[in-house]
């Protein structure tokens, strides 16, 4: 009677979570602005990341010795797509399968750019899985400031607090500087000020699109290492006046992106005025 009820208590409790040395949501921009060639380096460049030595080893030098991945293509929420959900990397066979079955899937055309959006749904992706991850990260990458959905800086700060850390991967694309309204020659310092937090949070520059595999690749390894690399900074190119609207708020670490995180919205209603 005893074992026929533990048995019944046994069925009825959920499965327990895997333990892994990572939770990691990749977020790849596939707004207007990201071209089909753009959008095919960068499954590219992550798919090669995924190959290379350095990423094994990398996965193979923590506790657990594996890592739970999700990879989604963000723009705004109607377009959001979960292109792998999320797999278990223990080695170079589940890598390989992981990277393969990226560059296998379609590409995802997107409208705006609502990396608070992205941000939103990776977290809940982490809350809601069923690993369990020493850490948690967010890796968003993109080529223009958030111009949709909430505030940028008001969700970074739910995310953090839920022990999410966000890390970034600005894109710095000087072809949008005469292509999009939303070209930020300063997207590093915005990504800094506005989108990164948490625990050991960091960003890492691709000074353009084919830049992207070089930049990936280290940004993984460091994520997945738990390592955070020294500053980094992209050459400045043309200059966007700062707005007196321009909401100015410290980010986690302290920087203040002096023409607001709300520059993208700015950008879309008034022409940043």
């Amino acid at each position: 009677m005893l074992a026929g009820a533990m048995t019944y208590v046994a069925a009825g409790m959920p499965a327990a979570a895997t333990p892994v040395d990572l939770e990691l949501v990749i977020a790849t921009d596939v707004s207007y602005s990201i071209d089909e060639g753009e959008a095919r380096l960068q499954r590219q460049g992550i798919a090669q990341a995924f190959r290379s030595e350095q990423v094994i080893r990398a996965i193979r030098s923590g506790f657990l010795r594996r890592i739970g991945v999700a990879y989604v293509d963000y723009s705004s929420r109607a377009f959001n797509r979960v292109v792998i959900d999320w797999r278990v990397i223990d080695g170079r066979a589940s890598a390989e399968a992981f990277a393969a079955d990226l560059l296998k899937s379609s590409l995802t055309t997107g409208r705006r750019t609502s990396i608070s959006d992205a941000v939103e749904f990776a977290a809940e992706m982490i809350e809601t899985n069923d690993l369990e991850g020493t850490r948690r990260v967010i890796d968003v990458s993109g080529d223009g400031p958030n111009n949709f959905g909430r505030l940028v800086d008001d969700v970074r700060d739910a995310t953090i607090a839920r022990r999410i850390t966000i890390n970034g991967l600005p894109i710095m694309n000087q072809n949008d500087a005469f292509a999009s309204r939303y070209y930020l020659a300063d997207l590093d310092l915005y990504y800094r000020g506005c989108v990164i937090g948490g625990p050991g949070a960091f960003l890492v520059v691709a000074n353009n699109f084919t830049d992207y595999a070089r930049a990936i690749r280290r940004k993984l390894i460091l994520e997945i290492a738990g390592l955070t690399p020294t500053p980094e900074r992209a050459p400045r190119a043309l200059v966007i006046k700062a707005s007196s609207h321009a909401r100015l708020r410290p980010s986690p670490g302290g920087y203040v992106y002096p023409k607001g995180c709300d520059i993208g919205e700015r950008m879309r209603d008034y022409g940043d005025d």
